[in-house]
């Protein structure tokens, strides 16, 4: 019985890629709204897309970011100034959009936009360390996915959002994974109120890769900068050698996981934006299917287990 199970297997692999090689129609119709295309993902996305014929909308933080897009962009892409952080900002762009598309609507929204840090272990941070990141990472794709919700619904089009394989797992503390758990939540709740109107939400799942997210500078200033805030019974708790040991970590780690092909991640979002049958999740890097989603899947106590026997020691662990 097993072997004939496993036999349709590869029958069922077919099948899905030949179902989702079809793509949508009258691209040159269609609008998508991007969200952080400053650098990364959502800027190679927007001249990805526009490269297809889809008219894109690109949401920048920064001049520079608007500027150095427009150097390379067509009349089908437009740059808006963004900041997911702002209500005021939201709604303004959500204005413009409506106006730009007309009867036309908009086929689509990526949630891209994101940051990193601080992250590290939950007693070095304060509240004020979570709340600028969870008002980018989770109440930033809230808002600007209902701001322009009405739009996508009349469009039967598509939302996408950038969670995270650390959105199915948490190996470090901070408000990274806590917003890309709630960014699963929120497109699964998401995808079943829109199924109704036949709008298909999708959720991106990228493993480590080669971002400004990931730059093992940065990640060990952010690390360095905690200690030196945290309190002194605090720092003995952990000893001066687990700061070393988790510097030194990080920088081996990314070195390690981190990929450098950021179209793997790219092809996934215009998958999700442009394919008639796109998947609800798109888990992306070798390091997020071969590592993190199959320890997500385990019982928690293994998985425990396994974190801390590869994790940094505090000088008193108990363990």
């Amino acid at each position: 019985m097993f072997l004939h199970i496993l036999g349709l297997v590869p029958l069922w692999f077919i099948y899905r890629w030949y179902k989702e090689r079809k793509r949508v129609k009258n691209v040159e119709d269609k609008y998508v709204y991007i969200t952080g295309c400053d650098s990364g993902f959502g800027n190679l996305l927007a001249k990805h897309l526009e490269k297809l014929g889809f008219s894109v909308i690109a949401g920048c933080y920064t001049e520079k970011g608007e500027d150095e897009l427009k150097k390379t962009a067509s009349d089908r892409l437009t740059t808006v100034s963004l900041d997911v952080t702002d209500s005021q900002s939201v709604a303004k762009v959500a204005a413009f959009i409506t106006t730009l598309v007309g009867q036309k609507y908009l086929w689509a929204v990526v949630n891209n936009a994101g940051v990193g840090v601080p992250s590290g272990p939950n007693d070095w941070l304060t509240i004020d360390d979570h709340k600028p990141m969870l008002a980018v990472n989770l109440v930033g794709v809230i808002d600007v996915t209902l701001s322009v919700l009405p739009l996508i619904k009349k469009a039967r089009g598509r939302v996408v959002n950038v969670a995270s394989v650390f959105g199915r797992i948490s190996t470090f503390g901070g408000s990274y994974c806590v917003s890309k758990y709630g960014v699963e939540a929120f497109s699964d709740s998401l995808r079943l109120n829109m199924a109704h109107f036949g709008v298909k939400v999708c959720c991106i799942e990228p493993g480590f890769f080669k971002t400004s997210l990931t730059e093992a500078d940065m990640l060990k200033n952010n690390i360095s900068r905690l200690w030196e805030q945290i309190p002194q019974d605090v720092k003995d708790d952990y000893g001066a050698p687990f700061l070393k040991t988790s510097l030194d970590m990080c920088e081996l780690r990314m070195k390690q996981l981190a990929d450098g092909n950021l179209m793997k991640v790219v092809r996934s979002m215009e998958h999700a934006v442009s394919a008639v049958h796109p998947r609800v999740r798109y888990t992306v890097g070798w390091d997020a299917k071969l590592i993190w989603l199959p320890l997500s899947y385990m019982p928690s106590w293994l998985c425990d287990r396994l974190m801390i026997m590869t994790s940094p020691r505090p000088k008193i662990s108990v363990l």
